[in-house]
This record gives structure tokens, sequence and C-alpha cells, in this order.
């Protein structure tokens, strides 16, 4: 049955007659088989926030052809609006890596800078690059670059490592157009301008407290030095990546599984496979012939977010209906805006870089499959929101919200954390507590909107643990032991989700 066949359900009137024990028992039990067949039973959670949702009808006493039309439904219209940003900010951020450019910004930045300054040279490295890229994505090109220039300078791992992985965590976190918050906009029907500025506003002083500040503290929690040693042994990660190992779920947070995920060759070096797979594939070794302008590259990752401020000042400024309005609105757009940064990055880095015009549509389509997984997550979660929602469980909870002490925006930022701690997965606890705590969103105003998604966001990156792909991810390419990796990424994570809430609460009082 097609999408376009499925019956149109109507918004006011919930799908069940059970009473509101009953779909909160619902609800209780849905979120908890979610969680059970990610982190007991090992089920993708794709298939896992299917089944979850099957158990939300059973219990609400759905019927179940409306269960599946709901699910569809919500799962269509989810993958077609955030689905395409996921598409193409993988397409950028591969090509990217693919033609130099991001190492182009690195070595740039690394050079004109002190030891002292180093650690916050890293963090805004890390934010520029995070600006477009998945966090396994930025990892996997920094990481490298920090093991060489910690053994070069012999600076502490923790003083340039944790400030680079606080930059790219705070930016997919919090800031558009990065999936989390991009769902989290989109179910919760916030402005994308508003988020935008706020998620900046908030990410740039718990950037500075749980990057160059807190690695302080942590360098003398968990000393570590770069070796040779460890810097010869990334060469050799290949199918050791974090992507494989342990139990981590796929999608918490980006593509884990992207093939060559441990090999600096194409990390650093740029070119997404090395010249002898290149001609053991039958094709030839297409290197970069150089690497692009350092202007470039910067335009290129800013592009699409400048683009989205331009929207967003001018939703605000600008008369309704004007063609300078209108104009904006259009190419502030997200899909439109990654659209136009694909489109200048193919000029800006490949020709530049000397790549032909055939490398470059293989760099772009080569950035697709690895985000596979995380576009089905998201749109499995948009399918299980719908169904909270049709289903009378949203507006249950809801009620039971605005009656408690809690403010919707505290209140986000927990549902998000359990959920985190639970499935380990910070895509999954921003796109189930979206839906979960959706039912507030009536009551707030247009700022309060955007800053209940910046306190879902916060609280989805509380505590990284053993059940998260991004902790395996730090903890093999730095050569930790799981318990350092406990007491410097997993601290590092809980101090940017504590500080991500106390900047949005302060915010919530001035706007």
């Amino acid at each position: 049955m097609t999408h376009s066949a499925l019956p149109v359900l109507a918004a006011d009137q919930p799908l069940s007659d059970a009473g509101n024990t009953q779909l909160l028992l619902a609800a209780v039990l849905a979120i908890a088989a979610v969680v059970v067949l990610i982190v007991w039973a090992k089920f993708h959670p794709f298939i896992a926030l299917m089944l979850g949702t099957g158990v939300l009808g059973a219990v609400a006493a759905v019927a179940p052809l409306d269960v599946l039309h709901a699910f569809v439904d919500g799962l269509g219209t989810t993958f077609g609006t955030v689905g395409l940003l996921i598409a193409l900010g993988a397409m950028l951020g591969k090509l990217l890596a693919d033609s130099g450019g991001a190492n182009e910004i690195v070595d740039r930045i690394v050079e004109r800078v002190g030891p002292t300054r180093l650690p916050w040279a890293m963090a805004l490295i890390a934010g520029i690059i995070g600006l477009p890229m998945f966090f396994e994505i930025g990892v996997v090109i920094l990481v490298p670059i920090i093991i060489l220039v910690g053994l070069r300078t012999r600076i502490s791992l923790m003083r340039i490592g944790i400030p680079a992985l606080a930059g790219l965590s705070v930016l997919h976190g919090l800031v558009p157009p990065h999936p989390g918050p991009v769902t989290a906009i989109d179910l919760l029907h916030a402005d994308l301008g508003r988020t935008l500025i706020f998620g900046l506003i908030v990410a740039v002083p718990t950037l500075i407290v749980a990057g160059p500040l807190l690695a302080q503290f942590l360098d003398k929690l968990v000393p570590i030095y770069a070796t040779e040693e460890r810097a010869a042994a990334l060469t050799g990660l290949g199918d050791r990546s974090p992507a494989s190992v342990g139990s981590a779920p796929a999608g918490a947070g980006g593509p884990g599984t992207t093939r060559g995920v441990g090999d600096p060759a194409r990390a650093s070096g740029g070119v997404g496979e090395t010249a002898e797979e290149s001609s053991a594939a039958g094709t030839p070794a297409a290197r970069p012939l150089r690497r692009p302008p350092f202007a470039a590259a910067v335009l290129t990752m800013v592009l699409p977010v400048f683009l989205m401020l331009l929207k967003a000042v001018a939703d605000l400024t600008a008369h309704e209906g004007g063609k300078v309005r209108d104009t904006l609105d259009f190419i502030g757009d997200p899909s439109m805006a990654l659209l136009i940064g694909v489109l200048v990055a193919m000029v800006a880095l490949g020709a530049t870089s000397g790549m032909s015009r055939e490398r470059v549509q293989e760099s772009l389509g080569s950035g697709l499959p690895g985000v596979a997984s995380i576009m089905l997550i998201v749109a499995a979660g948009g399918g299980f929101k719908t169904v909270l929602s049709d289903s009378g469980v949203a507006n249950v909870i809801a009620d039971a919200a605005k009656h408690s002490s809690l403010s919707p925006l505290l209140l986000g930022w927990l549902v998000a954390v359990g959920v985190r701690l639970a499935t380990g997965s910070a895509t999954v606890a921003t796109v189930t507590t979206a839906g979960i705590v959706g039912g507030l969103g009536a009551d707030l105003s247009t700022s309060h909107l955007s800053l209940l998604v910046l306190a879902i966001g916060s609280g989805s990156l509380f505590f990284s643990h053993v059940n998260d792909a991004g902790f395996w991810l730090v903890k093999e390419y730095f050569g930790l032991t799981v318990g350092q990796t406990l007491k410097s990424w997993s601290v590092m994570e809980t101090v940017i989700s504590v500080m991500g809430l106390l900047c949005v609460l302060l915010l919530s009082v001035i706007v």
C-alpha cells in the first residue's frame, strides 16, 4: 500500500477511548519496550521503534490498522522533511573531507596559535567542522590530527582532545541542521530561525565550560599523552573501528558504521579510499591534486548556517510578503540552504582541489550509505510520535505536566535524560521526548517553544556510557580504558547537558 493510499486521520479525534491511566500505562510500556529491545535484545532502533509503536497501540486499545496508518503517516512526513536534510548534510560533509578542505582549516588554525591557546583553537575548529558534519565524521577527521598535534607539542590529549570533542557534541545536539534539533523542531512545530539563534547563544558558553575549562580538570584526572606507537596504531585500526566494537546501537547520533572509519588515510588524507583500494576496485586512484583554499573551505562549512541566519533575521525584521523576505525565506529554508551549500562545495572544494567531476559526484554519493540508518531511525521516531499523539497519549501527558510543579523546559530535559541513559542514542532520546512532551507546545510562546527544543537536545547528551556508539568511538581512537572514558568523555557529555539546560533556563527568563 502506498503512502498516498492511506486515509488522513483527524488530528482532533483520538484513536482510543481508553482512560487516562490506560493511556499512560501504554506510553510507559511502549517506551520500556523500545529500551529493552535496543539495550537487552540488541535490536536496531528502527525495528525497536516500530515494535514499540505496536505495544503502544495494543495497550491503548487502538485498532491495528489505525496504528499502522498513523505510523506510516508520521514516518512519511518526518522522512520527507528531516531525511532530506540528513542526506544533504552527509554529502556536504563527505566532500569536505574528501577534498582535504577540513584538514586545510585544521592545519591553518593550529599552525598560527601557541600551546596555551591550542585548546581554544581546537574548540573553534571542532565548532566550525561541527556545523555541517555528523559527530562521528568529525571525530574521524579530527582525532588523527589531535594525536599528531599532541605528539608534536607534548600537550596532554585531554587538554586538546576534550575541547574538540565538546565542540562536535555541542553543535550536534543543539544547532540545526543536525538531525536531532531539526527533528525536534519539526515535531514540536518550533521556529527554525529562533531555535538556530538561541542554539548558537547556548552553544558558546556551553562549549567554553565543557571544552577548554573542563579540559584542565580532566587533564589531572586522566593524564594521557600521545605516543608514536598510538599514532602508528591509528593506521591499522581497520576492522577494529569503534563502529564494530561491542553492542553500541546504530544511530546514536550519526553514521557510526561508515566504511573505513578507523583509517586515517581516509580521515586525514581526504580521499575516501587509498590508491591501492581504488586500483583493486578497477578504478583509477583519484587523490585531490591540492587542498582547496582556506577561505573556500570555511565558506562551504558556514554558508548553510549563514543562509538560515539570514532567514531568521528577515522573519524578525522584514515586511511579510515583501520580495526580500520571500527570497530570504526561500534560500534560508534548511533544505535549500544545504542544497546551495552542496552546489557551492562542488566548485569551491571539488574544482579548486583538482577533483574531477566524476570524483566529486562519487564523493557526494559515498556520503549517503552511512546515514541510511539514522534517516530510518528519525523517520520511525516520527511515526512513533504520531501514534502517541493520535491515540491521545500525548494529550494526557501534557495535561499531567501542566498540573505538575515542573517547568516544561525542565520536564523535557528530564525525559530526554531518561531515554538517553536507557538507549544510549541521542537521536532516539530527542525524537522520543519530542513526541512525549509535544502537547506542551500549545501553551508556550514561540521563543519558549524553541527553548524546549534546546532543553530536549541538552538532555539527549547526558552521560554517554557503554550503550552509546560515541562512547566506543572515543575510547578506541584515543586508546583509553573504559574507566578513563567514563571519567573523561562521559563527564564531558554530562557537563554539556547540565550547562546547556542552565543556559536554556537563563534565556527563558530573558526572552
